[in-house]
C-alpha cells in the first residue's frame, strides 16, 4: 500500500519548496474545527440537527468577518512564475 501511494503522499514537493510545510499540514482547518467542537459543547444538547448546523454556520460566518480570515496563508506568486529546472532550462 505504501508503495502505491507514494506519490499522492509526496506530491506536495511538486510544488515551491516555501509552501511545502503549509501544503503538508491542516492547522488552519483543525482550528476552526477545535473552536466549532468548543461552541456546540457549552450547548450540550441540541434539540434538532439543524440548530447545530445553525450554530456551526453562524460561527463560520463570524470567522468569515474576521481579519482572521483575511490572512494570506500562502503566498500564491512562486506558482506563477516559471520554475528552472537543474539544467538551468525553464520547465
Amino acid at each position: 500500500l505504501v508503495e502505491q501511494a507514494v506519490h499522492e503522499t509526496l506530491a506536495y514537493y511538486a510544488f515551491p519548496a516555501i509552501h511545502w510545510r503549509k501544503i503538508r499540514t491542516n492547522n488552519p482547518l483543525e482550528r476552526i474545527m477545535k473552536e466549532i467542537r468548543r461552541r456546540t459543547r457549552v450547548v450540550g444538547a441540541f434539540p434538532d440537527g439543524q440548530s447545530c448546523l445553525n450554530l456551526a454556520a453562524a460561527r463560520l460566518r463570524h470567522i468569515a468577518g474576521t481579519a482572521w480570515s483575511t490572512k494570506c496563508y500562502m503566498n500564491m506568486r512562486p506558482l506563477y512564475q516559471p520554475q528552472l529546472s537543474e539544467t538551468g532550462a525553464v520547465a
